[in-house]
């Protein structure tokens, strides 16, 4: 049986990102991989996102942070204000399916999108050397294989959020899921170490930041996430109990290394890319 080459790529800037996005050309077929990256807030998904951003070719980042409502839609708390966690208003729910399944439509990040993940503080944790270069070069050996074979690209889009499992139809958008765990003490302080965060409706306002009033994090933050996630993990217990939610790989951030946080995703994203069928959305066609 004779291997087709893979698809001839140009590629553009995301303006917003400032991520390379793949324009696919010649034959009209690709397949797009997303990849959930979950977790509280301040356990690390986006630092995590974007050293898999590094690693995987022709890949994009979704920041689940730019489908927030707008700021008058959200229930206020009688003391704390704005409550921008609670699972079922704190995103536009309706929106992010939308756009998650145009994204395998076109396989790239639609043009009129805009992100302020860009304004957010994020302080690095760096990753070897030496495994970055051993995951993209096994990577990209394995993507051309399953690219020849089939004869459909490989793209793959990061999708990090806070409450990334918590909508079934989202969920069921995602072809690897991973979960990032950190303690409630943990997660407490570095919130708290943090300046403050970009909103949607703030994204072009010099200076802007919501920044949490005191006991936010106690009465709204963590509360709003052990509800979101209790169907996820045995007995409901979120912190200690194992996952049940299908195909989840939990990471557990503070017992394992930036090193071996990155070889264990890759090693899942390996797999899945190998188990890929030879199975491909043709650019263009209608959405359902």
């Amino acid at each position: 049986m004779s291997l087709q080459q893979p698809t001839e790529v140009t590629t553009t800037t995301d303006r917003a990102h400032g991520q390379v996005q793949p324009e696919v050309q010649g034959s009209p077929q690709t397949r797009v991989i997303l990849v959930g990256i979950g977790g509280a807030t301040c356990s690390g998904k986006t630092t995590l996102a974007k050293h898999l951003h590094n690693i995987l070719p022709d890949s994009f980042i979704i920041h689940q942070d730019d489908f927030a409502p707008p700021e008058a839609t959200l229930p206020v708390h009688p003391t704390l204000g704005q409550d921008w966690d609670s699972a079922p208003t704190a995103i536009d729910w309706p929106r992010l399916r939308t756009f998650l399944r145009t994204v395998k439509h076109i396989a790239r990040i639609p043009d009129d999108h805009a992100s302020h993940d860009h304004l957010n503080e994020q302080r690095p944790v760096p990753l070897g050397d030496s495994v970055a270069a051993r995951y993209k070069a096994e990577i990209a050996a394995v993507q051309k294989e399953v690219e020849a074979a089939s004869g459909a690209r490989v793209v793959w889009g990061l999708v990090d959020g806070f409450l990334l499992y918590w909508d079934q139809e989202v969920v069921d958008t995602l072809d690897a899921r991973l979960f990032l765990r950190v303690p409630y003490d943990v997660l407490k302080e570095r919130r708290s170490d943090r300046s403050g965060y970009a909103t949607a409706e703030q994204m072009n306002i010099e200076g802007a930041f919501w920044k949490d009033p005191p006991g936010y994090f106690e009465q709204l933050v963590y509360p709003a996430y052990i509800d979101a996630h209790r169907s996820m993990f045995t007995d409901a217990d979120v912190e200690k109990g194992s996952p049940v939610h299908p195909g989840l790989v939990l990471i557990e951030p503070l017992q394992m290394s930036m090193d071996d946080i990155v070889t264990r995703c890759c090693e899942e994203l390996v797999s899945v890319l190998r188990k890929s069928r030879p199975l491909a959305v043709e650019i263009g066609t209608p959405l359902l």
